[in-house]
């Protein structure tokens, strides 16, 4: 696996890359966010630590750009804070997963390794379009709209209203919903769903499409 660190700590970065390196990983290093986009408008690493806090350019706007650029990178945002709206923006801004800093080598080194199993794709047999409820998504392209306007979302909100528009107006819980979704065991919890589920929400037209049933799960309306 290739694995490109950014960050500005340098005692820090050079831990981690120590780390990496004794795993058997292709390791690189980068300590601005501007450095980092240079570097990565040459090279595809299977996934990318990227620190929120950088000089130059912030760690959001260099995960916005790659996002925005299609990049077939995995992002892992480090952030010092674990709070839940930092939760929400991390995943907004299109990170396939979020750290709070500090944190533990062991389970830094298993999201990483998580985010290089993750398949770009989950089945090449899912029909190419999927419709329902004003929605349509293109699981070839992996594009969404609503209403013909087009869905910005990120890589957990596409599986998730995927998923729902798959399954035409039945329920999905959040067990169905985290199994078809998320194959990292530390995220896991119902409630990164509903996290999941209030940013898709947001992006959704005024009407409340996302219907909430205690005791059901999630479904379409």
């Amino acid at each position: 696996m290739h694995i490109l660190i950014v960050e500005d700590e340098i005692t820090l970065a050079g831990m981690l890359q120590n780390g990496l390196r004794q795993q058997g990983y292709l390791t690189e290093m980068c300590h601005t966010g501007k450095d980092a986009l240079t570097w990565l408008e040459e090279n595809e690493p299977d996934v990318i630590v990227l620190d929120r806090d950088l000089p130059e350019v912030h760690g959001d706007i260099v995960c916005r750009t790659l996002v925005a650029q299609g990049h077939p990178s995995r992002i892992l945002m480090l952030t010092a804070s674990g709070a839940l709206d930092d939760l929400v923006h991390g995943f907004s801004l299109g990170a396939d997963d979020y750290l709070a800093k500090p944190f533990s080598y062991l389970e830094l080194l298993a999201r990483i390794e998580a985010l290089g199993r993750r398949p770009p794709e989950r089945s090449s047999t899912t029909a190419a379009i999927l419709e329902y409820s004003a929605i349509r998504i293109d699981t070839r392209k992996q594009t969404a709209e609503c209403q013909g306007l087009p869905l910005h979302l990120t890589p957990k909100e596409y599986g998730v209203l995927r998923e729902l528009v798959s399954v035409q107006g039945a329920f999905r819980t959040s067990i169905q919903l985290l199994d078809a979704v998320w194959d990292d065991p530390f995220d896991r919890t119902v409630d990164v769903v509903k996290v999941t589920i209030h940013s898709l929400r947001s992006k959704l037209d005024t009407r409340n499409r996302i219907q909430t049933v205690t005791g059901f799960g999630y479904r379409l309306i």
